[in-house]
């Protein structure tokens, strides 16, 4: 198996302090995937309402939100097993070829799964705040389970769909606004880095920063980044370029980092999702409030609010776009002007946001629960540092045979 690396732009995620896994230290990386076919949400640091049978709708899966379901390890709260309707084994092969066992982590003091994916669809869907509405939303940009749309649910998910992230054993669904060029065309990422991370189950940090580190529950999905509802953000993303005549960074937008972006360079758009969970709702009524970000009290200690006090893996996205023509590098930009913009920076009934600025993302897991228990067993658990889907016990996601790094096609038309 050939060896992927992951250098550069692809690594700005894996931050070796662990003050970087968190919202204030991140605060300042194939033609027949391609079907052409926008997302209110709130705050994430707000107590999450526990929705009853009694005043609640139900979610997407039918049950209502915090009741019904099996419970997890904890008694906490998760979506019934559905089990893998294929062969796993034909997807795991030796890592690297040899079967060799990752690196520890140390010292850095959390254990790390990266994978990178490929670009998917782009659709004017979003299961989580838009289910059952297709066409509803701005246009997406859609990477991971290919068989995602508006009627998606964990279940659906589990049971259907290929995906970009390596292979079908992460049928999890992860969608960002679609990048536009200002000429009528979606701008597609060439591929997406993913890194998972969390404390180890056995470290004293665990009961100090919350109750427990907990595995990532069945069904478990939320939204985060810039929140359309209330126009503000989490402050959890920034933008960056890698490449040759590059200057990376942190900067706050599109418009900013594209001044010390030249055309033959790669722009990405690098966010942090939470990672305190209530354990007691897979989702709420603002996609939410149900998740929190840890923060520092007046003792310098990172906490989870005590309304959120389970860890569970967290994930740094990554997003990263060949530059052309097309995007403004003067650094100035006024409303009209033609240049690249997020689906989501101009919408009906809203004032124009400064491009790049109402960046979000979007989340449902839907992993094979084997190899979901593995990769936090050994690379979260072990404080391994695992990459290109290393599994951290000899096995490894089997990686696409079409994978490339560059978008193909990188320009798509924006559908009807």
């Amino acid at each position: 198996m050939k060896k992927l690396w992951i250098v550069g732009a692809a690594l700005v995620a894996a931050s070796s302090a662990y003050a970087a896994t968190n919202v204030a230290g991140v605060t300042q990386t194939a033609a027949n995937l391609i079907t052409v076919v926008a997302a209110p949400a709130t705050p994430a640091a707000v107590p999450a309402k526990v929705l009853t049978p009694a005043n609640s709708p139900v979610d997407a899966e039918g049950y209502p939100w915090g009741a019904g379901r099996k419970t997890g390890p904890l008694g906490l709260i998760q979506q019934p097993v559905v089990e893998t309707n294929f062969k796993a084994d034909d997807l795991l092969v030796p890592a690297w070829g040899t079967g060799a066992i990752p690196q520890s982590g140390a010292p850095d003091v959390v254990g790390a799964f990266r994978f990178i994916c490929m670009p998917g669809h782009v659709a004017k869907d979003d299961p989580i705040v838009f289910k059952n509405q297709p066409g509803k939303s701005h246009l997406h940009q859609f990477f991971g389970n290919t068989a995602v749309n508006a009627f998606s649910t964990y279940g659906s998910l589990r049971k259907s769909g290929d995906s970009t992230c390596n292979n079908r054993l992460n049928r999890s669904a992860y969608w960002i606004p679609a990048m536009l060029n200002g000429k009528g065309k979606v701008v597609r990422p060439d591929y997406v880095s993913i890194y998972y991370k969390r404390l180890p189950d056995s470290s004293p940090a665990c009961r100090i920063e919350g109750k427990a580190c907990v595995e990532m529950p069945r069904g478990l999905r939320f939204v985060f980044g810039y929140n359309m509802g209330t126009g503000k953000s989490e402050n959890n993303f920034y933008f960056n370029c890698d490449g040759p005549t590059a200057t990376p960074g942190h900067y706050p937008d599109l418009v900013t980092a594209a001044k010390v972006c030249p055309v033959g360079n790669r722009i990405g758009v690098v966010i942090q999702a939470p990672s305190c969970w209530d354990g007691r709702q897979l989702d709420s009524t603002s996609h939410r409030s149900h998740m929190a970000f840890p923060s520092y009290g007046w003792d310098g200690i990172l906490k989870c609010p005590t309304t959120h006090p389970y860890i569970v893996p967290t994930f740094t996205l990554g997003a990263w776009y060949t530059v052309d023509e097309d995007l403004d590098t003067s650094g100035d930009w006024s409303e009209g002007k033609s240049t690249w913009t997020l689906a989501s920076d101009s919408m009906p009934g809203m004032t124009t946001q400064r491009p790049g600025t109402t960046f979000h993302a979007d989340w449902i897991g839907a992993w094979d629960d084997k190899v979901l228990a593995m990769w936090t067993e050994n690379c979260i658990n072990k404080l391994l540092n695992c990459s290109g889907g290393d599994l951290g016990n000899g096995l490894q996601l089997k990686m696409r045979d079409d994978f490339t790094w560059n978008a193909t096609p990188r320009l798509v038309d924006i559908p009807k």
